[in-house]
C-alpha cells in the first residue's frame, strides 16, 4: 500500500514534462472567445518558456547539433523578410508567428517529449481533439447549423466557425492520421481496434468538411502510411475504409449529392472550375509575379496583402462570402494564396523557401530511416507511421493551404512529434516506461 501511494507521485512527476504539449490540443476543443491568440497559442508559448527553465535547473544539453541545424534552418530566411517587411511591426508579427510554428514550438516538442509512451500521449490528444471537433461538426450538418454551403448551412466547422473553414478539416485529418498510425503498429490489440474505430469515425466529419484540400491530402498520407505499414495490413485496412465508405454515403446517404459533386469539382480544375478555383488560381498566380519581382527575398514578412492587387488579373473576386454557425453574412478579404510553398516564395523569396522547405525534407529523410530501421523489428512502428504520416499530410495540405487560424498552433505540435522520432537520439526512441521513471526518481533525488 506504501509503495504504490509513493509511486503516485513518481508517476506524476514523469506526465509532468509532456502535459504542457497534450494541453494544446486540449484547449483547441473549447469555444474561441476572440479573432486573437487563442488559449492554446498561449499555453504554446508557456510550454517553450517551461522547456527552457527545464534544461536550465536540470542542466541538460539542449538540442544536438543535426537537430539544431534542422529547425534551425528557416531562420535565416525568415530573418532577412522580417527586415524587408514593409513596417516593423508587420515584420516582428510575422517573424514570431513563423518562429512559433515552425521552430520554437516543435523544439519544445522535441525537449519535452522524454520517451513513446509520451508520444503516444500526445498522438491520443490529437484523436480525443479529432472527435470532439468532428462530432460537433456533425451535429452542425444534421441540424443546419453549420457554415454557410451552397445557400444551406450545413458545412462542418466544429468551434472554429466560418472565418476558418479549414479549421476543423485540419484537426478532423491530423486526428484520423494519428488514429491510423497507431492501429497500423504494433500496439495491444485493443488500442489498435480502439485506434481504427477512431479512424473510421472520423471519416464522416471529414467528408462533411467539405474540404477537398484535406480530402486529398487525407487520402493520400494514409496509402502511405498503408504502404510503409505492408501490404497484408494495407488491404486489410483498405477493403474496411471501402465498406465504412459504401455504409456511411450509400446506406445512410450522408451528404451523397453535394459529396459527389463535391469530389467531382476536384477533377474540373481547368474544365469548367468553380470560383473558388478560379480565384485560388489567381492567387497563385500574383504570388508567382511577386517572387519574379524580388527573386532571392521575397517582398517581405506579411507582404501578400498589399502586393496582391498589383500582380492579380480581374478574374479575382478579392474576397469570399461567408455566412452559418452564428455569423451573419459578410466578405471575408483574401489575403494569403492558400498555397504555402507560395506565400513563403512570394514574402521571404528562395531564400526563405529553401530554408524551410530543406528542413522539411530534413525531417522526412530521417523519418523515413527510422521507420524502415523499425518496420522489421524493433518498437515504435506506431510512432514512426504517426511521425511520418503527419508531415506527409502537412506537406501535402500545404499545396491547397497555409498558416492562419487558431488551428495553426496544432501544426506546429504535430511538427516537434515528427522532429522527435527523427532528430532525437536512439537512447530517448527507445526508451521504455522504466527508463523515464528511473529518471523522474534521480532528478527527484538531487
Amino acid at each position: 500500500m506504501s509503495h504504490a501511494l509513493t509511486s503516485l507521485p513518481l508517476r506524476a512527476a514523469a506526465l509532468t514534462p509532456v502535459l504542457p504539449v497534450v494541453a494544446v490540443p486540449v484547449l483547441l476543443a473549447l469555444p474561441l472567445m476572440s479573432d486573437g491568440a487563442g488559449p492554446a497559442d498561449v499555453v504554446s508559448g508557456l510550454a517553450v518558456v517551461y522547456c527552457v527553465i527545464r534544461l536550465l535547473r536540470e542542466r541538460r544539453s539542449p538540442l544536438s547539433p543535426a537537430a539544431a541545424l534542422v529547425l534551425g534552418l528557416p531562420v535565416v530566411g525568415l530573418a532577412l523578410a522580417a527586415v524587408g517587411a514593409s513596417s516593423p511591426q508587420a515584420g516582428l508579427a510575422g517573424l514570431g508567428r513563423y518562429l512559433q510554428i515552425f521552430v520554437l514550438v516543435p523544439a519544445a516538442v522535441l525537449l519535452l517529449i522524454r520517451g513513446r509512451a509520451d508520444f503516444r500521449l500526445v498522438a491520443w490528444s490529437f484523436v480525443g481533439l479529432a472527435l470532439c471537433q468532428g462530432a460537433l461538426g456533425v451535429h452542425q450538418y444534421v441540424t443546419r447549423t453549420g457554415a454557410s454551403y451552397q445557400g444551406a448551412d450545413i458545412r462542418a466547422v466544429g468551434t472554429f466557425g466560418p472565418h476558418d473553414v479549414m479549421g476543423m478539416a485540419t484537426v478532423v485529418s491530423l486526428g484520423l492520421v494519428c488514429a491510423v498510425g497507431i492501429a497500423l503498429g504494433r500496439a495491444s490489440v485493443r488500442h489498435r481496434a480502439i485506434a481504427a474505430g477512431c479512424a473510421l469515425a472520423l471519416l464522416a466529419p471529414l467528408a462533411l468538411s467539405f474540404s477537398r484540400g484535406a480530402w486529398i491530402a487525407t487520402v493520400l498520407t494514409c496509402a502511405v502510411q498503408l504502404a510503409l505499414a505492408g501490404l497484408r495490413r494495407a488491404l486489410k485496412v483498405a477493403a474496411a475504409v471501402a465498406a465504412a465508405g459504401v455504409i456511411l454515403v450509400g446506406g445512410f446517404g450522408v451528404g451523397s449529392a453535394l459529396l459527389q459533386q463535391r469530389i467531382d469539382s476536384i477533377t474540373q480544375v481547368t474544365d469548367a472550375p468553380d470560383h473558388s478555383v478560379v480565384d485560388r488560381y489567381t492567387l497563385w498566380a500574383s504570388a508567382t509575379g511577386m517572387w519574379r519581382q524580388q527573386p532571392l527575398t521575397g517582398v517581405g514578412m506579411k507582404g501578400f496583402p498589399e502586393y496582391r492587387d498589383g500582380h492579380a488579373s480581374l478574374a479575382l473576386s478579392s474576397a469570399s462570402d461567408i455566412e452559418g454557425a452564428g455569423v451573419t453574412y459578410e466578405r471575408q478579404p483574401l489575403l494569403s494564396p492558400h498555397n504555402m510553398y507560395l506565400l513563403v516564395l512570394s514574402e521571404q523569396g528562395l531564400v526563405g523557401l529553401l530554408g524551410l522547405a530543406g528542413s522539411w525534407l530534413a525531417l522526412l529523410v530521417c523519418g523515413l530511416r527510422r521507420l524502415l530501421r523499425v518496420r522489421a523489428q524493433g518498437p515504435g512502428l506506431d510512432c514512426a507511421l504517426v511521425a511520418c504520416g503527419l508531415l506527409v499530410w502537412l506537406l501535402t495540405d500545404f499545396v491547397y493551404g497555409d498558416i492562419g487560424g487558431p488551428s495553426t498552433v496544432l501544426t506546429a505540435v504535430g511538427l516537434g512529434l515528427v522532429a522527435w522520432w527523427a532528430l532525437a537520439g536512439d537512447e530517448r526512441v527507445d526508451m521504455p516506461r522504466g527508463a523515464v521513471r528511473e529518471r523522474v526518481e534521480e532528478a527527484l533525488a538531487r
